[in-house]
């Protein structure tokens, strides 16, 4: 049987994280994976916790609450069909329901729009200390300097020079892929997965597309 998945949606508040069925401690250790493979597009971020039908006390969600506290991330609600799952919940200051929204103090003025989760396209170069970071897919039209840093959920595209820190499926989605007209980045990082440019000076500079196969990255022509 294959494994039911952890999955990772950006939602109004910040990000709904379900951790599917199986095991209890088999789905902590998942999750503490998927953060850590994502770990800079998670930092500072804040989640909704779908547990499903699990019967927790308040000593296992204080202990999930720790692990998404390590990583950066605020655990703001905790959902669950079962009743004392939901009390616990409430008693450990846990938002129980997704319609309550965030605590008044937390939550983000109302006329602020929701985040997005589609494709954001940049039109404009990206210079060293200079940081992108997106839930959704990446495009770039322009290049992107030695010393700069995409972060993105899903794909990255860059219409020109890719030669600073690139991070596609940043919340573990190994299905991503980077293109640009010229990949040479100084790190090159797909969901848990790292890679460099090569040192050659000589090689044809032609566009690519990174790509992971066989649990490592690679690198083909972008046709």
């Amino acid at each position: 049987m294959a494994e039911d998945p952890i999955t990772v949606k950006g939602i109004r508040d910040g990000l709904l994280i379900t951790l599917g069925e199986g095991p209890w401690e088999e789905r902590l250790l998942r999750l503490a994976g998927r953060l850590q493979a994502g770990a800079t597009f998670f930092q500072g971020g804040r989640a909704a916790l779908d547990v499903g039908a699990r019967e927790l006390d308040g000593e296992q969600i204080e202990r999930v609450r720790d692990l998404l506290a390590r990583s950066g991330v605020e655990l703001w609600a905790l959902l669950s069909s079962c009743d004392a799952t939901v009390i616990a919940a409430v008693r450990a200051g846990l938002v129980p329901d997704l319609e309550l929204g965030l605590p008044a103090q937390q939550s983000a003025p109302t006329q602020e729009p929701p985040a997005p989760t589609g494709a954001l396209v940049v039109e404009r170069t990206l210079r060293s200390g200079q940081r992108l970071e997106h839930p959704g897919d990446v495009v770039i039209i322009g290049d992107v300097h030695a010393g700069a840093e995409v972060v993105a959920g899903r794909h990255v595209v860059v219409w020109g020079w890719l030669r600073g820190m690139v991070h596609a499926g940043a919340m573990g989605d190994d299905s991503a892929i980077v293109c640009a007209l010229g990949l040479a980045p100084t790190q090159l990082r797909i969901a848990g997965h790292i890679s460099r440019s090569p040192d050659e000076k000589q090689r044809d500079v032609v566009p690519e597309m990174a790509r992971v196969r066989n649990g490592r990255i690679e690198a083909i022509p972008w046709q």
